[in-house]
C-alpha cells in the first residue's frame, strides 16, 4: 500500500506514498520553523524525487501547502505575530497570480516551467544563505 496511482488527463503515475509523507513532512517543519514558504522544496520533491508531471504538481503542491500554511499561520495569528495589513496586501497577490499563472504555464512548455522554477529556487537560496552580491 506504499505506491498510490494517479491518473489525470487519461494518463496514470505512480507515486511513493511513504516518500511523499516523509518529504513533505520535513519540508513542513523546515518552512514553519524558518518562515518561507514550502513550495520552492515540494515541487521539486513531486517532480524529481516523485517523477510526477509538472502539470499534475504544481496544482498539488498548492493545496498541501495550504493546509501548512493554514496551520502554521493561525499558530503566528495567535502568538499575535501577524501584520493584517501585509497580509491583506500579500492575499491580493496571492489570488491574482493564482489565476494568472496557471494561464501561463499552460501556454509553455514543461521544460521551461521547470527551467524558471529552478531560476527561482537557485535566487531563494542564496538570498537565504545571505549572499551579499544577489540583488
Amino acid at each position: 500500500m506504499t505506491k498510490l496511482k494517479i491518473e489525470f488527463w487519461g494518463q496514470e503515475f505512480v507515486a511513493n506514498m511513504i516518500i511523499g509523507a516523509i518529504g513533505g513532512f520535513l519540508i513542513a517543519v523546515a518552512s514553519s520553523l524558518g518562515g518561507f514558504g514550502g513550495g520552492p522544496f515540494v515541487v521539486p520533491l513531486l517532480t524529481v524525487i516523485m517523477g510526477l508531471p509538472i502539470y499534475v504538481v504544481v496544482g498539488s503542491s498548492l493545496l498541501a501547502i495550504f493546509f501548512n500554511t493554514l496551520m502554521a499561520s493561525s499558530r503566528y495569528f495567535f502568538f499575535g505575530q501577524t501584520d493584517l495589513l501585509l497580509f491583506g496586501i500579500m492575499a491580493i497577490g496571492a489570488v491574482s497570480a493564482g489565476f494568472i499563472g496557471p494561464r501561463i504555464a499552460k501556454r509553455l512548455s514543461p521544460i521551461w516551467v521547470k527551467r524558471v522554477a529552478a531560476v527561482g529556487i537557485i535566487y531563494l537560496g542564496l538570498k537565504l544563505l545571505g549572499i551579499p552580491w544577489i540583488p
